[in-house]
């Protein structure tokens, strides 16, 4: 059963590389230009978070600071860093943007195949994502007092104020 509903998944997403990323979209295409900056955006997004590019940027920062005396702290010495700085701050928006977007949508896939895997889950929650913010607000406060009215049945039956069920 779950290999026939990965299969129709797939069916239904496009084709799947190997590496578990999309070749295709849900139409079937997939434009050159968008899977180049995807693979952009991931490589990029993953190579920021490495101690290394942290420290060749530490690195970089000093050599900056280092310079000043040589540069007579003019006001070209400042603006290159701070030209610099904004321009791949303003980049690595966008790149790092991107990759949030598809790991969010990856896990909202996942949850959704989950909850409708489970049996008893309420199915329609597998798309709360696409629900208006004042829905969500909604079903965030319904969820909140139904947590409140477990815990305070947990609370009442660890202190003996509720029989055991037999």
């Amino acid at each position: 059963m779950t290999k026939q509903r990965n299969d129709k998944a797939a069916a239904a997403s496009g084709s799947v590389a190997r590496d578990g990323r999309s070749t295709a979209g849900p139409n079937g295409n997939c434009s050159a230009t968008a899977q180049m900056f995807s693979q952009l955006a991931s490589r990029t997004a993953h190579l920021a978070g490495k101690p290394l590019t942290f420290l060749i940027a530490v690195g970089v920062v000093l050599i900056w600071a280092v310079s000043g005396p040589f540069f007579g702290f003019s006001d070209t010495w400042q603006l290159v860093i701070n030209t610099s700085t904004t321009i791949i701050t303003f980049l690595m928006v966008f790149l790092i943007q991107n990759t949030q977007n598809r790991d969010s949508m990856a896990l909202q896939l996942k949850l959704s195949e989950l909850i409708i895997a489970m049996h008893g889950a309420k199915n329609d929650m597998a798309t709360a994502e696409d629900l208006s913010e004042e829905d969500l607000e909604r079903l965030h406060e319904s969820y909140r007092k139904r947590a409140d009215e477990t815990l305070d049945h947990l609370e009442r039956r660890r202190s003996g104020k509720l029989k055991k069920a037999s």
